[in-house]
């Protein structure tokens, strides 16, 4: 039933993603990046709006670009989890 759970609620996420993706009210995520280090994404989009090598650049950009959007920037460690969140709304 868990399992289920899980499910439904990552559905859920993913429907809430596409809702929001190209929108105003996308946000920023710092994320691991396989090829450059870490990545900023912005919802609901596979390819990153910024790559660097160093996690703090990455946070920086992605703090520049939400302030500069007037939403949030969600940064995530090493293991993807949410870490902290930055609000500019």
């Amino acid at each position: 039933m868990a399992n289920n759970n899980q499910n439904n609620r990552s559905e859920e996420q993913e429907q809430y993603f596409k809702d929001r993706a190209g929108t105003d009210e996308a946000r920023f995520h710092v994320v691991p990046h396989d090829e450059e280090g870490w990545a900023v994404k912005k919802e609901g989009q596979d390819n990153p709006e910024y790559t660097a090598e160093s996690r703090s650049d990455a946070v920086e950009e992605a703090k520049r670009m939400a302030e500069e959007a007037g939403t949030m920037a969600i940064l995530h460690n090493e293991d993807g989890k949410i870490e902290d969140l930055v609000n500019y709304e």
